[in-house]
């Protein structure tokens, strides 16, 4: 097969998450024989990228092609005769969207992987709440396209695709589950952070969303301080101004942005726990990163997070203040219930072997 592969979430930022994700596809790809991939992806006019992908013939500037415009321009007017030249077999779409607008080529199949459904479920974080509606009201109708133009749709959670199912009933025939590849840390972890980071600490990656539920966690952790109790300063990755202000500087907090690979591989083997508070999650990689290196895991319940974090994990209705202090507690009072040798054995199921044993099972069936 001649398969074509959404490059744009790599180009625009391979060490995040989505585009680790199309990176992680791209090397299963490569490696089967008699399968040809051919990346396609929009950059600047003198970006590297050029040289591996087919990219439009006008220039596209990394920080914008997220934006509609950008978008649309690229499904509408480049892609689709794209398709047609190189003579694509199976177009694999990355990003929860991206199938081309217009009619499918004749003999071309498309894959849609489907991260989550946050953008039309949820409310994401906008700066301002005109751009909010407006990336909403498109959002839903480039992922509603894109679920009812593909042939399969790839979701990295049974939570991911009961979600699909109950919104696009129609859909569910097409639907198939492929978990996230998550490597854990190849490099050495720093050997130094922060002079203000405390010896002992509870961790949280990730806080910009408003899903990812930070700000409840905060609440709950400092008013059981309040009440007498000796927690563990809280370390954050993530940025001060995603939460409310009078919650952003209380004391115990630690804020890190901007950090290196080997700075969060230090951080997970330092942390005596990651929690993770999210209401949502399509998938939950901190959880299978910190597990990776033998940390402990308290996640909220009902999402994906069911999921991904080890059965005997520590749990907490994501709205239940009382639940999660008696969590906290009994982090302070009791050993947690899992072993280090668990929680890392636990990890491999989501290695590159496992994963990439999955893609080619799900690539065969759309060669029958």
């Amino acid at each position: 097969m001649r398969i074509g592969l959404d490059y744009r979430a790599a180009t625009v930022a391979p060490k995040s998450g989505i585009g680790r994700q199309v990176q992680a596809l791209e090397q299963v790809i490569l490696a089967r024989s008699g399968d040809d991939l051919i990346r396609f992806s929009a950059a600047p006019l003198s970006h590297e990228q050029r040289k591996t992908a087919i990219c439009p013939p006008w220039g596209s500037p990394l920080e914008g092609l997220h934006r509609p415009q950008v978008r649309l321009k690229f499904e509408s007017r480049f892609l689709p005769q794209a398709l047609r030249e190189e003579d694509i077999d199976l177009y694999i779409a990355t990003v929860n969207m991206g199938l081309p607008l217009g009619k499918k080529p004749s003999g071309t199949r498309y894959v849609l992987v489907l991260h989550d459904l946050f953008q039309i479920t949820h409310s994401n974080f906008h700066t301002s709440s005109v751009k909010k509606g407006i990336y909403r009201i498109i959002d839903r109708l480039s992922i509603t396209w894109s679920i009812h133009q593909a042939d399969r749709i790839w979701c990295p959670s049974e939570f991911t695709r009961r979600e699909a199912a109950r919104l696009f009933p129609s859909c569910e025939d097409k639907l198939r589950v492929l978990y996230n590849r998550v490597d854990g840390f190849e490099q050495a972890p720093a050997s130094a952070l922060n002079s203000d980071i405390p010896e002992k600490f509870w961790l949280i990656v990730g806080t910009r969303e408003p899903r990812k539920n930070v700000a409840f966690l905060l609440r709950c952790w400092y008013e059981l301080k309040q009440s007498g109790a000796e927690l563990p300063d809280l370390v954050l990755v993530g940025a001060p101004a995603d939460v409310p202000a009078e919650l952003s500087s209380i004391p115990g907090l630690h804020w890190m942005n901007g950090i290196t690979d080997a700075e969060l591989h230090a951080l997970y083997l330092k942390a005596v726990c990651l929690f993770q508070p999210s209401r949502a999650e399509g998938f939950g990689l901190p959880v299978i990163e910190a597990c990776s290196t033998g940390t402990p895991v308290a996640v909220a319940k009902g999402s994906a997070l069911d999921e991904v974090a080890p059965p005997g994990s520590l749990r907490f209705d994501p709205d239940s203040g009382d639940e999660l202090k008696q969590c906290m507690q009994q982090l302070m009072t009791a050993p947690y219930p899992l072993s280090e040798e668990t929680l890392t054995d636990w990890a491999m199921n989501y290695n590159a072997a496992a994963y990439g044993a999955r893609v080619n099972d799900l690539l065969s069936e759309l060669e029958r």
